[in-house]
């Protein structure tokens, strides 16, 4: 299966990042970073779930960091929605190609191949999804991955030996020479080559926002296999929803001590029993 993909030179970049809490998959690692708070947002678990907390009017990317040591496609969806071509998604649409121990930041919906419309975390109705009337996947990210098919090895079979040479045979006239089987595969082989290389309160979501540069080119890539070898998902809501869910435990706000309170004021009239005051 050939499918049409898009390679950001300009945004990938070779890592070599341990992996850590706020991280997800295998094959690649997907992490959620605020772009306006300038920080990865912490993975939490719940029944095989993976979640992040959104902070709603922040900008945010999907970082994808191939792991795999080959090429890998990955098809991006935000509220299941493709963010190249806008579709509701599907596996087998176009994605991303990110080389080998290289990383890829998916920061909004492809406009063109030179822009895109940044992510931002938004309430539903203010969502892309649920502004194009698709609200029913909302507030979940998924990455589909692919290998890329390894290219067909090319046979070539050996010249076969002749008992008597051409010139001396029946009718002592020279035979043209037919080309060798192992030419002509080899030449459909080349052709074969050159054809596929050029081929609790409102849940939150993502919005449409603001126009930036953002270079792509489309490249050819010849999927391995017709279904994904690695899905990764990552939920995501407000803070405030994956408490009410359980996702997140709520931790009682410790106290602030304030170093400059104000005046001095006068001490307790009368001390704890036990205690005395020592007059010098």
């Amino acid at each position: 299966m050939k499918r049409i993909a898009l390679a950001t030179a300009a945004l990938a970049a070779i890592l070599s990042l341990p992996a850590c809490a706020h991280e997800v998959g295998s094959l690649a690692r997907v992490t959620v970073f605020d772009r306006s708070a300038n920080r990865e947002l912490p993975v939490h678990w719940r029944d095989g779930r993976a979640y992040v907390a959104g902070q709603p009017g922040n900008e945010y990317q999907v970082r994808v960091r191939n792991v795999a040591g080959e090429d890998l496609l990955a098809v991006v969806s935000v509220d299941g929605v493709n963010v190249v071509t806008g579709q509701s998604a599907h596996a087998a649409q176009s994605g991303y190609v990110i080389g080998s121990y290289s990383a890829l930041d998916v920061s909004g919906w492809r406009k063109s191949m030179e822009r895109t419309a940044a992510f931002y975390f938004t309430t539903l109705p203010d969502s892309y999804a649920a502004r194009t009337g698709r609200p029913e996947n909302v507030g979940v990210i998924g990455v589909a991955l692919f290998k890329r098919k390894p290219p067909e090895p090319i046979s070539i079979q050996p010249r076969r030996a002749m008992p008597f040479a051409e010139r001396e045979s029946a009718n002592g006239a020279p035979h043209p020479a037919a080309p060798a089987a192992g030419e002509s595969a080899g030449r459909a082989e080349s052709r074969d080559s050159t054809a596929k290389s050029a081929a609790a309160e409102s849940p939150l979501g993502t919005g449409h926002g603001r126009g930036e540069t953002n270079p792509a080119r489309r490249v050819a890539f010849e999927r391995a296999t017709p279904h994904p070898i690695e899905t990764i998902t990552i939920h995501y809501d407000s803070t405030r929803n994956l408490v009410a869910q359980g996702v997140i435990r709520a931790v009682p706000r410790p106290h602030d001590p304030n170093p400059f309170p104000g005046f001095v004021p006068d001490p307790l009239s009368q001390l704890p029993s036990g205690h005395a005051t020592s007059r010098g």
